[in-house]
C-alpha cells in the first residue's frame, strides 16, 4: 500500500472500507491513512489509497480474521499490536525489520522505507498512471514520486521501444 513505518503503526480496523467502485474487494478496497506526513507544522495529512492488488485483501483479512483476534484484545482499534495489547510504533516495525534483515543476511542498507520505493516502482512498471501512484502515496509533488521511482533498464528499453514505435505510426499516417 506504499505507507510509511509510522503511518502503518497508527492504522485502525476501520480504516478500511468498501470502495463502491470496486466491490469484489469487499471491505477491503480502500485504506484511510489519516497520519499522513504533515508539513511545516501543519496536521497529518489524510489520504485515501485505493486497493490495487487484489492479493492484499486475503492477505489482511486473514490478519484482522485469524490473527490479531489472537492478541486477545479484542477492543483495541488498532490493526497492529504489541504482544501486551499495545499499539506497535514505528521504531519496533524499523526494529523488527532490521532483525529480519540480519537473520536473512541482507544488505544493511535495505530498511521499511525501501518497500516504499519499491512499491512506487512496481506501480509505474506496471503501468499505473504516475499522477495516481503520487496521488496514493501521498506526495505532495509529481517530482517526489518521480525520485521514488527506479525503474529497471528493461523497463526504459521497452518504453523507448514504445515511444519509437508510436512516432513512426505518426509519421505513416501523416504522410502524404
Amino acid at each position: 500500500m506504499g505507507c510509511v513505518p509510522r503511518e502503518s503503526s497508527r492504522l485502525d480496523t476501520m480504516d478500511w472500507y468498501r470502495n463502491p467502485q470496486a466491490p469484489e474487494l469487499g471491505r477491503f478496497g480502500n485504506l484511510e491513512v489519516r497520519w499522513g506526513k504533515a508539513s511545516r507544522g501543519s496536521p497529518p495529512r489524510r489520504r485515501t489509497v485505493h486497493t490495487v492488488m487484489p492479493w492484499i485483501v486475503e492477505v489482511v483479512d486473514d490478519w484482522l480474521t485469524n490473527i490479531r483476534p489472537r492478541y486477545g484484545f479484542p477492543d483495541h482499534p488498532a490493526v497492529w499490536l504489541t504482544e501486551r495489547g499495545g499499539r506497535i510504533g514505528s521504531r519496533h516495525i524499523e526494529q523488527r525489520f532490521a532483525d529480519y534483515r540480519r537473520a536473512l543476511g541482507l544488505d544493511e542498507t535495505l530498511v521499511p522505507h525501501c518497500l516504499r520505493h519499491s512499491h512506487v516502482t512496481h506501480q509505474i512498471e506496471d503501468g499505473v498512471d504516475p499522477v495516481f501512484v503520487q496521488q496514493q502515496v501521498g506526495h505532495r509533488y509529481a517530482s517526489t514520486t518521480a525520485i521514488y521511482t527506479g525503474v529497471s533498464g528493461d523497463f526504459m528499453n521497452t518504453m523507448m521501444t514504445n515511444a519509437i514505435g508510436k512516432a513512426l505510426s505518426a509519421e505513416e499516417t501523416n504522410a502524404w
